[in-house]
């Protein structure tokens, strides 16, 4: 076995992996995605890998035994990350059962498993943020993509296999190579485009009386340290179990925004609108991971601040198109 596995390799985080692991010299990667007609394509082009294959064939080929004593790791990536996503259907099947599939195959192969669950799966955060493993069922997303991230996590956690893989809840991750996310791009993107076209940042205004507009909290993590988060799993493979990647320090909307207007050495200009209706019943207003659990298990790497994060997103990859 001597493959490593990256679904979702052409996407955000899955590109940045793979990107971090040819800087530390791994070149025996396979990518599986599904291209379509999104320009994800164009985070490929720096990548070194064996060879891609379209995520229907894969699982058709592991299927088939094809990958057998192939593939020393699986880092599962690959999602439908839409929180907006209305078909059910398809969610379920591309996030709960594909995935089902690949975990029941990399344990039937002793293949190291690493899945991306979500922050989304914490809800409204009644529950608090915790990433032991006796607060899943507790748990209530707020929208069918969070949904079919909890139902694996509950499924793994009945069959008694979380502590063979390992489950990453991702919070709000930004930087390079988001650029093909439409809609789900980071905030930090979006305000960068809002200032280059019309010199301001539009934020939402806050329907909650404990918040002000723009004081909404969010758990915001540079893509750098989530990659080093994931990344700590795979060369930790005695550790297992759902952790949360993310930095522990909640900041406002205002503070990325002044972050992003920082970077460009331009004063601060924020216009708050009103937020679709559609959406103000299933928003969340603050998000913490708790982060004891990941240091506990020997993650000592610090995160970098907003302020640096933001900075090194909009000078060196913003600013020069990358």
């Amino acid at each position: 076995m001597e493959y490593i596995v990256v679904t979702g390799g052409a996407g955000f985080i899955g590109a940045n992996v793979v990107k971090r692991l040819n800087e530390l010299g791994e070149e025996k990667i396979f990518i599986v995605d599904n291209l379509a007609s999104s320009e994800k394509w164009k985070n490929l082009i720096d990548l070194s890998f064996e060879d891609y294959f379209h995520k229907n064939r894969f699982i058709e080929d592991i299927k088939k035994g094809k990958f057998n004593n192939l593939v020393k790791a699986i880092i599962h990536l690959g999602a439908r990350s839409s929180t907006t996503e209305k078909d059910v259907d398809f969610l379920m099947e591309n996030n709960y059962e594909y995935t089902k599939e690949l975990a029941k195959w990399a344990l039937e192969q002793n293949i190291r498993f690493i899945y991306a669950s979500s922050a989304a799966t914490y809800g409204d955060g009644s529950q608090g943020f915790s990433d032991d493993h006796s607060i899943i069922p507790q748990l209530r997303p707020l929208n069918a993509y969070g949904y079919s991230k909890q139902i694996f996590d509950f499924w793994a956690l009945k069959k008694g296999i979380l502590d063979k893989i390992v489950g990453l809840k991702y919070f709000n991750v930004y930087g390079p190579r988001e650029w093909h996310k439409g809609d789900m791009r980071s905030m930090v993107l979006k305000a960068y485009e809002q200032i280059k076209k019309d010199g301001k940042i539009r934020l939402f205004k806050s329907y909650n009386a404990n918040y002000k507009d723009g004081e909404q909290l969010r758990d915001f993590i540079y893509i750098k340290d989530a990659v080093d988060m994931t990344l700590f799993f795979l060369e930790k493979p005695e550790i297992n179990g759902i952790f949360n990647v993310g930095t522990g320090i909640p900041r406002s909307w205002n503070d990325l925004a002044h972050a992003v207007f920082s970077a460009l050495r331009l004063k601060p200009k924020i216009e708050y609108i009103e937020m679709p209706e559609e959406i103000r019943g299933k928003y969340q207003y603050y998000t913490k991971a708790e982060m004891g659990k990941i240091k506990s298990a020997g993650y000592i790497l610090s995160t970098m601040s907003l302020e640096d994060a933001v900075r090194d997103y909009v000078v060196n990859y913003l600013e020069n198109r990358l």
